[in-house]
C-alpha cells in the first residue's frame, strides 16, 4: 500500500471526549511502521469519500447524532464501505448509528443497519471506566477505555460482543461493544486507540490485508504505562 487513508466522519457532529484522538493514534502507528498515511476530515456536509481505506466515527449528543445518521444514511457511502470489508471504527454515538435504532431526542431513530443491534435508554447514565476480555478471536486480550452514554444496546444473532465486561456497564453490565466482519462498535471513549494499541494494530492489519502479527513492532512502553495505571485504577477501586 503506497498510501494509507484513514476518514475521520463528520468532526463538526460527532467528536466527543478526545475521540479524534484515535485518528491521530492510528496515523502515529502507521508511520512508525514506514506506512504513508493521508488523514482525511470529512464535514457533514461533504461526501463521504468511496476511496478511503479505514473509517472513523466518534461519540455525540441526541441532535447531532440524530443529524449524522440521517446524512449518512442519504449518502450510502459508509455502508457499502462496511459492504466491502473496509474497517470501521464507531465509538458511542456513533456506534449506536450502525445499528437498526438508537433512541435520541425523546424517539428512536432509523440506523444504517451495518451491525445487527438496536440502542434504547437505560435506566440510569453509565459514567466512568470500562473494562473487559475481548473476544479471543480478535486476539487483544483486555480492553480499558471511559464511558459516558445513557443508552443499552442490544445485540442481534449476526454480531459478538466486542468484549465482556470487567467493570463499568458498556452494552448492559454484561458485555461491551460489537463487532462483525471488520466494523467494530464500542462505548470506550479515552481515546480508546490510545489505551488499546493492540486494537489498532488490529485496524491497521485489516485496513492493509496482513496478519496483525505480521506488523512490525514498535515501542509501546508509555500505552502499556498507561494501561497498567488504568487497571490499578480499576483494581485499587474495587
Amino acid at each position: 500500500m503506497s498510501t494509507l487513508r484513514i476518514v475521520w466522519l463528520y468532526p463538526d457532529l460527532l467528536s466527543t471526549y478526545g475521540d479524534r484522538g484515535n485518528l491521530l493514534v492510528l496515523a502515529h502507528r502507521a508511520r512508525a511502521r514506514g506506512i504513508d498515511v493521508e488523514p482525511m476530515q470529512v464535514r457533514s456536509d461533504q461526501r463521504v469519500p468511496h476511496s478511503a481505506d479505514m473509517y472513523l466515527i466518534g461519540g455525540g449528543e441526541d441532535g447531532p447524532q440524530a443529524v449524522a445518521a440521517d446524512r449518512l444514511l442519504q449518502d450510502g457511502a459508509l455502508n457499502r464501505a462496511a459492504e466491502a470489508g473496509k474497517p470501521i471504527l464507531a465509538i458511542c454515538a456513533g456506534y449506536q448509528l450502525l445499528g437498526s435504532s438508537f433512541y435520541a431526542n425523546g424517539r428512536a431513530y432509523e440506523g444504517l443497519n451495518i451491525l445487527d443491534l438496536r440502542s434504547d435508554r437505560g435506566p440510569s447514565r453509565a459514567v466512568g471506566e470500562i473494562a473487559g476480555d475481548a473476544a479471543p478471536q480478535l486476539g487483544i486480550g483486555q480492553i480499558t477505555g471511559f464511558e459516558n452514554h445513557g443508552g443499552r444496546t442490544h445485540l442481534g444473532e449476526a454480531v459478538q460482543p466486542l468484549a465482556r465486561v470487567t467493570a463499568g456497564i458498556g452494552n448492559d453490565g454484561a458485555t461491551e461493544g460489537a463487532w462483525a466482519g471488520h466494523v467494530i462498535g464500542t462505548y470506550m471513549h479515552g481515546p480508546g486507540l490510545a489505551r488499546n494499541p493492540r486494537l489498532a494494530d488490529l485496524l491497521l492489519a485489516w485496513a492493509i490485508g496482513v496478519d496483525p502479527s505480521q506488523l512490525p513492532p514498535i515501542d509501546d512502553t508509555w500505552p502499556e504505562r498507561l494501561r497498567a495505571e488504568r487497571f490499578q485504577a480499576l483494581s485499587t477501586a474495587q
